[in-house]
């Protein structure tokens, strides 16, 4: 049997890494638009959590098994259609994750000074199409919207020392970015109380111990929690118990002086939500968001955020909208939920199209970590191994797979990039980086990357 994967990042690969365990005769190709493999684990992860990054050793050991082939530089829904897959392959599955982010909706959100966090973590992260991002860091407060951890991710590489990051695969140019920042404060707000932050406590304790920042939590934001979560799931409970205490407690006289130094702060703020970001005199730049003051409705993860009728103006020069990524439709032979961001499936099995199947963030909608992602991916590699052994996949007619596919490459002139290929591009990034004392220096440029492996 053969089998495509559309993806390289966490949701295909693991897809794969099942399919290959559990069937000793599979055939599994994997494609993805960019030169390098990896999605979010390269693009996504923080550079300061290089342990995140580990995956990839298990990700290389699955693409360089004799049963699968990785062909980067290849779009699926361009270079070659979700139909002329499915005619060359005996099922194929489509984890392309999310490439695109929510919009706030709001006037203003087009101002100069106002970022995606998707585009932001992009540029830090040496994703190819933020690479001009050129954000403006020449004001004093820059505000977040969101609660989750990539909302923490980038406070922390906007406050984090600089010594600190010149030791990880942060690309060149936002570390010099980063170097004449003027940026000494960050506001991460959100619509709902504490009890609803989708952050989770190994990233808050990171923030509060982050050197040379001071947190900001408001007392009267916390009074009375400690009775709320005392039934809460233990994970909640605990990283109320962190902010409560980070908030209440009376630092002792050596972190009074360590604070009373410490030239940055990040603070939390909560219950607002984002009516309009504020232009300049001259209508061109953000100088700050007008927020409607919320109260809760109901309790715990479905509370809701109702407007109660103020206002309030916070001034900042940076605003970064971390409201969470989003799907789009990949062909128009695929079905797709424009509303829910996600294809239409059960278990991975794509609705009224035998043959097609989805996994990760485009099959269940952008949420998780890459563990969440790796038993979402299980499961429809589950579904796939199920349907190939009771005959729902009809594998007496052979499919040619790859051969097939490259010819229609090559008559659109796409050439595509081997694992091996990505190999020299892996061995040329960390060349670069050791020289430079880092682990590696990305190369973010596509066309650099098909020069040194001379395509």
């Amino acid at each position: 049997p053969r089998v495509a994967v559309v993806g390289s990042g966490p949701a295909g690969f693991y897809t794969a890494q099942h399919i290959l365990k559990h069937h000793g005769g599979v055939r599994v190709d994997i494609y993805e638009k960019l030169p390098v493999p990896f999605g979010l684990v390269r693009f996504g992860v923080a550079p300061d959590h290089p342990e995140v990054k580990n995956v990839i050793n298990a990700f290389t050991q699955t693409a360089r098994s004799e049963r699968c082939a990785y062909h980067g530089n290849v779009t699926v829904g361009r270079d070659v259609t979700v139909a002329e897959l499915r005619r060359a392959y005996h099922a194929v599955v489509l984890s392309y994750g999310a490439e695109d982010n929510r919009v706030l909706g709001i006037p203003g959100e087009n101002l100069s000074g106002v970022y995606s966090a998707r585009a932001f973590v992009g540029w830090y992260n040496g994703l190819p199409e933020n690479r001009d991002l050129k954000p403006d860091l020449s004001c004093e407060t820059a505000l977040i919207l969101g609660h989750g951890n990539v909302a923490l991710d980038i406070a922390r590489i906007l406050l984090s020392p600089l010594q600190l990051l010149r030791k990880t695969d942060i690309t060149d140019g936002s570390l010099a970015a980063l170097a004449c920042s003027k940026v000494k404060r960050v506001w991460l707000v959100g619509r709902r109380g504490p009890l609803q932050v989708a952050f989770t406590i190994k990233e808050l304790r990171e923030m509060i111990n982050l050197p040379g920042a001071r947190p900001v939590l408001n007392p009267a934001d916390f009074t009375g929690l400690e009775n709320a979560v005392k039934d809460a799931p233990r994970p909640r409970k605990r990283l109320t118990e962190l902010m409560i205490k980070t908030a209440l407690e009376k630092p002792g006289e050596k972190t009074v002086e360590a604070q009373a130094a410490a030239p940055l702060e990040w603070e939390l703020k909560f219950q607002r939500s984002p009516q309009e970001v504020l232009p300049t005199a001259d209508g061109r730049r953000a100088r700050g968001v007008r927020m409607a003051l919320t109260r809760l409705e109901g309790s715990g993860d479905s509370a809701k955020a109702i407007p109660t009728g103020d206002v309030e103006e916070l001034e900042c020069g940076l605003v970064l909208s971390s409201i969470g990524y989003r799907s789009l439709p990949l062909d128009p032979a695929v079905p797709f939920d424009t509303q829910r961001g996600v294809i239409p499936n059960s278990s991975g099995r794509v609705e009224g199209v035998p043959g097609l199947y989805c996994s990760g963030w485009v099959k269940r909608g952008p949420t998780g970590v890459i563990i969440t992602t790796m038993n979402d991916s299980f499961d429809t590699a589950q579904s796939v191994l199920e349907d190939l052994q009771v005959g729902v996949l009809d594998v007496s007619t052979s499919r040619e797979g790859f051969g097939a596919v490259e010819s229609i490459l090559r008559s659109r002139g796409v050439r595509p990039v081997s694992f091996s290929d990505w190999e020299k591009i892996d061995a040329a990034e960390v060349a670069r980086g050791k020289a430079a004392g880092k682990p590696r220096e990305k190369i973010v440029d596509p066309q650099e990357m098909l020069r040194l492996i001379g395509h």
